[in-house]
């Protein structure tokens, strides 16, 4: 019984271990996650500074939370663990995309490839608030610029077709994803088109301002029985 006394002993200290490592894995994925949606909020609001500042408060998290669950790789493949470095992944491509700079790596991220893709995936949502944002102000080419970008990255996720226990339930992503870029497709060609209509009606009101001094003119020539002077 004795040795049964230390068996157990020794269990018990592996699951303190590894119960006080998932508090800490639970605490540094919720403020993982709220540096993130920070960062993506400045960047809507372009703020860069504070953008960076959120960025790199995530990226010392994001390691952090990697070299603490090194000893325990189910928990750091576990389901919040994952959803945090997820939004790492969103936050920082969704910086780079909208201020043109180029994309980090899964390695240089630190994440999971599949993890990295469903990242991606939440990317396209943001692309649209951004595209919504430039709409409010009129049409633009950055609104096609991000458009274009949105397909790119539908395109590489639709070609992704593995099961979801590879990747992490990825298709149901790209589905949602489609849906969101058919309709942001649809509300820049509503708002190209209402610019193109009203580009149309100031050009005819032009015309029509234009042309009312010329009749204006006539009338002055004219004399009261009817004929020009």
């Amino acid at each position: 019984m004795h040795k049964l006394e230390g068996i157990t002993e020794k269990i018990r200290a592996g699951f303190d271990a590894r119960t006080a490592a998932r508090d800490r894995a639970l605490s540094q994925a919720r403020q993982l996650t709220r540096a993130c949606s920070l960062a993506i909020r400045a960047v809507h609001r372009d703020e860069t500074d504070v953008m960076d500042e959120h960025l790199s408060e995530a990226g010392q998290l994001a390691e952090t939370l990697k070299n603490d669950l090194a000893k325990y790789p189910d928990l750091f493949f576990a389901g919040y663990t994952q959803d945090a470095l997820k939004e790492y992944v969103e936050a920082n491509v969704t910086c780079a995309l909208i201020q043109n700079k180029p994309l980090l790596t899964p390695d240089e991220l630190g994440v999971a490839d599949a993890t990295y893709l469903n990242g991606m995936a939440e990317v396209v949502g943001e692309l649209r608030r951004r595209i919504m944002d430039i709409l409010r102000h009129g049409y633009s080419q950055e609104a096609e610029r991000l458009l274009a970008i949105m397909d790119d990255i539908y395109s590489v996720l639709v070609t992704m077709d593995y099961p979801d226990a590879i990747t992490n339930g990825l298709r149901r992503q790209t589905d949602l994803a489609r849906g969101i870029i058919e309709k942001t497709r649809g509300d820049i060609t509503f708002s190209l088109r209402g610019e193109h209509l009203e580009q149309a009606i100031g050009r005819l009101s032009a015309q029509l301002n234009g042309g009312q001094p010329e009749v204006n003119e006539r009338s002055e020539r004219v004399s009261p029985s009817g004929q020009e002077e």
